[in-house]
């Protein structure tokens, strides 16, 4: 127990105003130093950093006088405690407070550079931000406990058990949610795209990305909402994701069409693929002669498209020039199953 004297009261008073003073000139000076130097950076991150600091900062260093100031006070050690308890639960507030939305304005940032942060997109923000609103509660709640000398073992334990049997209740839904979190970090397909599921032989344009499912558009204008779970679990196919000089005329992807042509006809089919209308000029279209088949010669049709969506479009088209070519002729039929039937008189 301390002695409370006139002395220890005006040495208390005085701490306290250095400390107000002292918060005052932080914010001023300081701040104002602080703004000099990040003027000379290109990136805007760090203004924006100053600007939100300034104010926990200052009332931090008031805060700190007036914590000083209480302990050579000389009041009672329960009222000392007590107010020394206020005091840094107070600060753990004001710091909780100012850091949840600087952890949203960080990841907002980081969310408009994607190349350099490619794991956090517009559409992964909010499960960043809520994360690191969670991170933060939880620690200023461990950081209030201690200051107030509450042991936290027990309210431990008991988070240990509900988060279980929240686990265990929610199990699909936290599946996907880390399945989502896995797609946005890996990034194997992006709004725009068109996607082929193997197992689930489902095929579309990819209209949004979520944390839970993504919803992809088919060509019959269906749109359909697939778990992100069943997307990581299964093999998929990015049909726009074939790249070669350069995004602006890279084709969509590669298609290959199988075509039989009869025994009479030269290895040199699908020459009009050049005119195709559908297919980009770059690459140029290619024919290869794969094999010789039951009743004809196997020849396969490779041609690039500059939109996945095309790919109806481009088969009809390949089709359709096919039947111009050396098929048509006099010289050449088209083929299919033939037998030769030779009958033997009976001995």
């Amino acid at each position: 127990m301390t002695e409370l004297s006139v002395e220890r009261i005006s040495w208390a008073l005085l701490i306290a105003s250095l400390g107000l003073v002292s918060g005052r000139l932080v914010d001023k000076v300081v701040t104002k130093l602080l703004y000099r130097l990040t003027q000379r950076t290109k990136t805007e991150l760090d203004d924006l950093i100053v600007e939100q600091l300034h104010r926990p900062v200052m009332r931090s260093t008031v805060l700190l006088g007036f914590y000083i100031a209480l302990k050579v006070s000389g009041l009672h050690d329960q009222v000392a405690n007590l107010l020394a308890h206020l005091i840094q639960t107070i600060a753990v507030l004001i710091w909780l407070f100012a850091a949840m939305p600087l952890a949203g304005l960080v990841f907002r940032w980081m969310s408009q550079h994607q190349t350099r942060f490619r794991a956090i997109q517009p559409a992964s923000l909010p499960l960043f931000t809520i994360g690191s609103q969670v991170v933060l509660v939880s620690a200023a709640v461990y950081v209030g406990m201690q200051a107030w000398e509450i042991d936290i073992a027990a309210w431990v334990a008991s988070a240990g058990i509900l988060g279980l049997a929240v686990g265990f209740a929610a199990r699909d839904t936290l599946a996907n949610l880390f399945a989502g979190v896995s797609i946005l970090a890996d990034a194997p397909y992006k709004i725009g795209d068109y996607i082929v599921l193997i197992d689930g032989n489902k095929r579309g344009m990819v209209t949004q990305i979520g944390l839970r499912s993504t919803r992809i558009l088919t060509r019959d204008d269906i749109e359909i909402t697939i778990p992100n779970a069943a997307i990581a679990n299964s093999t998929l196919v990015n049909e726009s994701g074939w790249a070669l000089d350069s995004p602006a005329s890279s084709p969509a992807g590669l298609r290959g069409l199988w075509i039989g042509r009869g025994p009479g006809t030269r290895p040199a089919p699908g020459r009009g693929l050049r005119t195709n209308p559908w297919s980009a000029p770059n690459p140029p279209p290619r024919v290869r002669f794969r094999e010789f088949g039951d009743s004809g010669l196997i020849f396969e049709l490779l041609c690039w498209i500059a939109e996945a969506e095309l790919q109806g479009r481009a088969i009809d088209a390949l089709h359709t020039r096919s039947l111009q070519g050396p098929v048509a002729t006099p010289e050449s039929r088209f083929p299919f199953p033939q037998r030769d039937v030779n009958i033997r008189p009976s001995p």
